[in-house]
């Protein structure tokens, strides 16, 4: 999978994270298809985070990029 294309899809969403004072970073992404992120910011302890990653950020990475099997906080 190829990572640039990752984090050109992590760029188009990180300004809704960014306008909470948060902000994702891509960190690894596997053979597999995992995504590996660090969530930052207001989103390191946000208790929200968790639907997150999950609606927002695994969702659309799902949607763009159809390799993508899940999406992992680090």
């Amino acid at each position: 999978m190829d990572r640039q294309r990752v984090q050109e899809v992590l760029d188009q969403i990180r300004p809704a994270l960014q306008a909470d004072g948060g902000d994702v970073e891509l960190v690894d992404v596997t053979e597999d298809g995992v995504v590996k992120v660090e969530l930052v910011g207001a989103c390191k302890g946000c208790p929200m985070s968790q639907l997150t990653l999950a609606n927002g950020v695994e969702r659309v990475l799902k949607e763009q990029i159809p390799e993508v099997t899940r999406v992992e906080p680090v």
